[in-house]
Order: structure tokens, then C-alpha cells, then sequence
């Protein structure tokens, strides 16, 4: 079996147990709430149930970018030793965090010109990234080199397609994606959007759907479109921001739709939680077309 390491942050929500299994390392994208800056990565400092109750009772959050340097002390503990590395970085459209990922590894190769170290932009988020660190993880089992891993990845992240539903719209308001007036308005009647990562990696606001049940089904319906009949789904990320019932609810609707071997059921981590706010349902999985075919079929522009 081909031996690398591979390396996610913080804005990839891959279930603990299956970094500790895999021997993933994660580096940390630091967040702050209440003035409080957390640097140890998804709840080292605080719980999950902490952080989203405080988000509930009105706090404001924030999330910082993973620096050069912290890549780069990474970069140099592998290079040194000519170990192979492949970085799966929380995609450019939402993030300078590959971006940095990247300066970093143009100034390790000026030492170790040879070194096999890789980075890719997941353009994803959450279980979206999860799911290509997952692939990759199989790829390595299968005997693909750190290089030829990173190449695959590059060619097939389009085919991940992460689903997005939110309870409170106010948070959408304060990270710039929707006016104050539509927030207040939407809440009061109960709309609740749905929002796709694009294709160019950033988080659109794609369909609006009254309630919760609703907005659930939606989710199912939306990834019905992205599957030829009688598919057959290894593993499926749903992610959630403290509404476990609710994720629970959709995978059992998933089990009933579609062969699928596992599915796989996490908390958010506060890097994409912030932006999202408690309630939210994140679903991801690999659909029988890329993004762009996906959104030209089932988007309006």
C-alpha cells in the first residue's frame, strides 16, 4: 500500500473516530466568539453544544484563516525526512486557507525541490470536503501514490455535491448572502433556503421552502435529481449544527431511497457553524454528474 499522510483543517468536518482510524492529521482555522479566540482546533476549548447554544442565545462568531507558517512547520517536518504529503484544503471560493497552503509549499519546494508534498482545493466545505478526504483515504488503500491521489481528486471534486438547509435566516443576513429585510421577512412566514456549494467552491442560495419538514424533503428530492435510477451510494456525510433528530430523520429517508452502505452522521465544526448557525442539515454525496450539469439542469440562473 502507497504510504503518505494526509492533512485536512478544520473546515472539513470528518467525524473524529475516522480521523483517529485513518491517521489523518487536521490542522485548526482559529474561530472567536464573544471576544474569545479558540486556536486548538473543533471543540478543544469548548463543546459543540456550548458553542451553538451560545450562537442561540445571540453571540456573534467568527473564523480566521490556517497561516502560512503553521502549513509550513508541517511542510518541513515531512520534507526533511522525504515523506509524502497531500493537503485536502477547505475550498478557495470560501477561504485563503489553500491559498496559504499554497505559499507555503512554493517555499518548502525552494529547499526541497523534490519533495513530494500536495495540496488540492476540495471547492467544498464540511462534508463536502470530508467526502473527498474519504476518497482519498481509499485511494491510498488501493496503492495510489500521494501525486497520483491529488490528480484523482482534482479530476473527480466536481462529482461531490453538498445540499444545504438553514433554520435561521438571520445568519445568512450577517454573513452577506441576504438582506436584512428578506431575513426578517423569510423568518416570520417560516421559509427556510436551501443553498448548494457551486461549482467555483463558494455557498449559494439556491430554493426556498416553507418549513422544516419541508425543507427536509427538499434535501431528498434535490439529490434524487443528482443520481441515475437504481444508483448505488457507498457513503453518504450528513452534517447538522445541534438538530441530531433531524439529521437522523433524513438519513432514515435516505436508507429508504436509495442502497447505501454507510451513513455517516456528525456534528459541524464552528468554522462552517458560524457562518450557518444552529438547525442547520448539510447533506453530501457523489452524484452521477458534476456540479455545472447539475445546476444547468436544476438551477435557474
Amino acid at each position: 500500500m502507497a504510504k503518505f499522510k494526509i492533512v485536512i483543517d478544520t473546515g472539513n468536518d470528518m467525524p473524529q473516530a475516522y480521523i483517529d482510524e485513518n491517521d489523518l492529521t487536521m490542522v485548526a482555522l482559529p474561530f472567536t466568539i464573544d471576544g474569545v479566540v479558540h486556536v486548538g482546533g473543533r471543540w478543544q476549548e469548548m463543546t459543540a453544544t456550548e458553542f451553538y447554544t451560545a450562537l442561540s442565545n445571540g453571540s456573534m462568531a467568527s473564523t480566521a484563516l490556517v497561516n502560512p507558517d503553521t502549513f509550513l512547520q508541517v511542510f518541513t517536518e515531512y520534507a526533511e525526512r522525504g515523506e509524502d504529503l497531500l493537503v485536502i484544503a477547505l475550498s478557495s471560493g470560501l477561504s485563503g486557507t489553500f491559498q496559504n497552503s499554497r505559499i507555503a509549499l512554493d517555499e518548502i519546494k525552494s529547499k526541497y525541490p523534490d519533495c513530494g508534498i500536495y495540496t488540492v482545493d476540495s471547492l467544498n466545505a464540511s462534508g463536502g470536503s470530508g467526502l473527498l478526504a474519504y476518497l482519498a483515504v481509499k485511494k491510498r488503500s488501493e496503492g495510489l501514490s500521494a501525486k497520483e491521489t491529488a490528480e484523482w481528486l482534482e479530476a473527480y471534486r466536481q462529482r461531490c455535491i453538498s445540499l444545504f438547509t438553514v433554520d435561521d435566516l438571520m445568519f445568512l443576513h450577517r454573513g452577506g448572502r441576504l438582506s436584512k429585510l428578506s431575513a426578517v421577512a423569510g423568518s416570520i412566514i417560516g421559509i427556510k433556503p436551501l443553498l448548494n456549494v457551486a461549482p467555483d467552491g463558494t455557498l449559494k442560495l439556491k430554493d426556498k421552502v416553507r418549513g422544516r419538514k419541508a425543507a427536509i424533503e427538499t434535501l431528498l428530492s434535490q439529490m434524487k435529481r443528482a443520481l441515475n435510477p437504481g444508483t448505488e451510494l457507498d457513503t453518504v456525510f450528513i452534517i447538522h449544527t445541534n438538530c441530531e433528530a433531524d439529521a437522523q430523520q433524513l438519513a432514515s429517508m435516505i436508507r429508504s431511497e436509495f442502497k447505501v452502505r454507510d451513513i455517516m452522521v456528525d456534528m459541524m465544526g464552528p468554522v462552517i457553524g458560524a457562518h450557518v448557525g444552529p438547525g442547520t442539515i448539510a447533506l453530501f454525496f457523489e452524484g452521477d454528474m458534476e456540479r455545472e450539469e447539475y445546476e444547468s439542469k436544476f438551477y435557474s440562473k
